[in-house]
């Protein structure tokens, strides 16, 4: 029960934070957008207060996370620790991101995201791995997947933000979601993410194959799991390439960023969902 209110607790705080963020950088921003071009620039990037709220529920998400993954010799795991252990991931590299960025646009998707995905395990407790979960290889290969699956989520908030971006100044409406680094250096930084994340990825595969035969004495199957982030690995290789031979970006590389991130999620979340939540089975 005690943990049940924990979790509720930290996920309060999160969509506290997350409407705060809508209200003073989206709302507030594109109602006062005309007003705004004649009048001195709004302050931007996050303040020393909304700096130290953000780390209050990021603490409690962790140590939850630490508790229920780490601090025990049995590791419980399934899809509601994976989903809220890459939220606080991302919640994390977002809050590192904002002293060198100022992208506080990002911060009401990614605060409600997380906000939906901290009580999950309470609810969808998953199930307890067996004798070689506790050991140090498999973990390894867990932190690298999650590690892999948060910089997907940012790259993929960035993507979206993006064509938000372009779309509005299409239309010559303005950015009017705060101060942000221009579409460009947005971009660089899109690329960079995905570089770390598929190199990530490509380590959370070899490192699959090569405790399979640690762990198991046998090569890894090729199952639902390992397809699924084969393709999601060959997809973001494809459009690493396509972005340095061919100048990939935009609605193209969003494209590809959508298809990847979706094989990424069926590789493991969606799995363990199905066979969880629908199908009822640890």
């Amino acid at each position: 029960m005690r943990d049940i209110v924990i979790h509720v607790v930290a996920s309060a705080l999160y969509a506290a934070l997350a409407v705060h963020f809508w209200n003073t950088r989206w709302r507030a921003r594109s109602a006062a957008a005309a007003a705004a071009a004649s009048a001195s620039p709004p302050a931007t990037g996050l303040r020393s207060w909304e700096r130290a709220a953000i780390l209050v529920p990021l603490a409690v998400h962790g140590a939850l996370l630490y508790a229920e993954l780490f601090a025990k010799d049995e590791l419980r795991f399934g899809f509601a620790y994976a989903l809220s252990a890459m939220l606080w991931l991302a919640v994390l590299f977002y809050w590192l991101e904002s002293f060198v960025y100022d992208l506080d646009a990002l911060q009401p998707p990614a605060l409600a995201l997380a906000a939906f995905a901290v009580p999950l395990p309470a609810l969808f407790p998953g199930h307890v791995g067996g004798a070689y979960a506790g050991s140090f290889e498999f973990r390894l290969h867990l932190l690298l997947a999650m590690l892999a699956y948060s910089l997907f989520t940012i790259a993929l908030l960035h993507g979206l933000l993006m064509a938000v971006l372009e779309r509005r100044l299409h239309r010559k409406e303005g950015a009017a979601l705060g101060a942000l680094p221009p579409l460009l250096t947005l971009e660089r930084l899109l690329f960079r993410l995905i570089g770390a994340a598929f190199l990530l990825l490509t380590l959370t595969l070899a490192t699959g194959f090569a405790f399979s035969e640690t762990l198991f004495g046998r090569a890894m199957r090729l199952d639902h799991k390992t397809v699924f982030g084969l393709l999601s690995w060959l997809t973001f290789g494809l459009l690493l390439a396509g972005r340095q031979l061919y100048g990939w970006r935009g609605r193209t590389a969003l494209r590809w960023i959508l298809s990847g991130f979706v094989l990424l999620l069926l590789a493991y979340i969606g799995s363990r969902f199905v066979l969880e939540v629908i199908l009822g089975r640890g």
